[in-house]
């Protein structure tokens, strides 16, 4: 599917083993149901680390990821201003995810990034 959006946001992060049934639970079923309701925020796509092997000069090679995260979400956004507006403030908010999960998640990545001409 093509990227529409002028900006893209990504957040990643680990989760603790014992909380990673309900981070995915929580994650799907309330965290991006809710900022999809954000003004703003166009799509939602989730992901999950996969073993990265790849050819470079000529060479097949494995790629060390394991100090990357294992889970990403990568929202389309119309602008940078849908991170601060107090709708999505409110959304990150609510459901189990400030209490239950957001507790349980490490090595936490956000990025900004806008979509070239």
């Amino acid at each position: 599917m093509p990227i529409t959006a002028r900006y893209i946001f990504t957040a990643s992060m680990d989760v603790d083993a014992d909380k990673e049934d309900l981070f995915n639970e929580v994650y799907d079923e309330e965290h991006v149901p809710m900022l999809l309701k954000v003004p703003g925020v166009i799509s939602v796509t989730r992901l999950k680390q996969a073993p990265l092997k790849l050819s470079i000069g000529g060479e097949e090679k494995a790629v060390d990821t394991s100090a990357e995260p294992t889970y990403s979400a990568i929202y389309e956004i119309e602008s940078p201003d849908v991170l601060t507006s107090k709708e999505w403030a409110d959304a990150i908010e609510q459901g189990r995810w400030p209490e239950q999960v957001r507790p349980y998640t490490s090595n936490r990545r956000h990025t900004l990034q806008k979509v070239m001409d």
